[in-house]
């Protein structure tokens, strides 16, 4: 079967230019320019790759930002100040707390402290609540931004049957709740299958479309897959490559050459769901400063 490469990149490049066109209309009327500011704490590689990334992005687009760090020693208290300081301060519209947070600060007390209504990551269990009964909300980034690609691909999803494998509050639980919306895209039959389903392969084998967000490398192999299924592959694990200047290459938990032949559609690891999920917070941002979810 011949199937089609679900390019988040392309995708992902065009949203920015959108976008950018939005802010450069919004300066031109002398609108306020959205403001997302990011609190990073400590040095982790991957946190600091991300936050790095989407400054850059604000920048492209237009938006301004802030980011504001922390050594991994901040106490949970200074962390809520700033937390507070940020809610309070009528110049940013969005922010963000990028995760994982050092092990003696609660991610979750951290997260319930934003204000919902500059909550552009969607954690906040007041977005996350409006999400599940389909209500406008910020929907968090990586599951917005596969539903996006779901979207302008023009993948049918109604009536289909929908394995999403994983249940992290981040991508598998959102995911499902999206796909059973009496909307495009979803309309589906949902499945959620993790670490302890007994039968996670038959449920695969009868699966139209499969969205993986398991963080296990090339969990997903070809004879779990039906003929003309859709992947839509979340994961990325640092796998060591000698081969590559960094030593290593970024793996997805699907074995990309033994299912895409039986797939319709297919998203390749990287360049495929990653791009958008940076893209999804930059739309998130741009609705805050629109107040286009929640008016004041």
């Amino acid at each position: 079967m011949e199937y089609k490469l679900i390019d988040g990149k392309a995708t992902a490049a065009q949203i920015k230019q959108e976008l950018a066109e939005e802010v450069a209309k919004i300066k031109a009327e002398g609108g306020k320019i959205p403001h997302l500011a990011a609190i990073l704490v400590g040095h982790d590689g991957g946190s600091e790759t991300y936050v790095a990334n989407k400054v850059r992005t604000c920048e492209e687009i237009g938006f301004k930002s802030s980011l504001i760090r922390f050594e991994a020693d901040v106490t949970e208290e200074e962390l809520l100040r700033k937390v507070d300081e940020l809610n309070n301060d009528p110049d940013v519209d969005g922010f963000i707390v990028q995760l994982p947070l050092p092990k003696h600060i609660s991610e979750q007390k951290i997260i319930e402290a934003i204000d919902y209504r500059k909550d552009v990551d969607g954690f906040h269990p007041i977005n996350v609540g409006r999400m599940s009964i389909g209500l406008p909300c910020f929907v968090s980034a990586t599951p917005a931004g596969i539903l996006e690609l779901i979207r302008r691909y023009g993948i049918e999803t109604q009536g289909k049957h929908c394995v999403v494998l994983g249940r992290s509050n981040i991508v598998g639980k959102p995911m499902a709740s999206l796909m059973l919306q009496k909307a495009y895209p979803g309309d589906c039959t949902v499945t959620v299958c993790h670490s302890r389903s007994k039968n996670l392969v038959e449920m695969c084998r009868q699966a139209d479309i499969i969205i993986v967000a398991l963080g296990v490398p090339e969990f997903l192999k070809g004879d779990m897959v039906k003929e003309g299924a859709v992947v839509i592959d979340v994961g990325t694990t640092r796998v060591p490559d000698a081969t590559r200047k960094s030593g290593f290459r970024l793996c997805g938990d699907v074995k990309f050459d033994e299912v895409a032949p039986k797939c319709s559609y297919i998203s390749p690891v990287p360049g495929g769901v990653g791009p958008m999920t940076i893209i999804s917070l930059m739309r998130n941002t741009l609705l805050a400063g629109q107040k286009a979810i929640y008016a004041d």
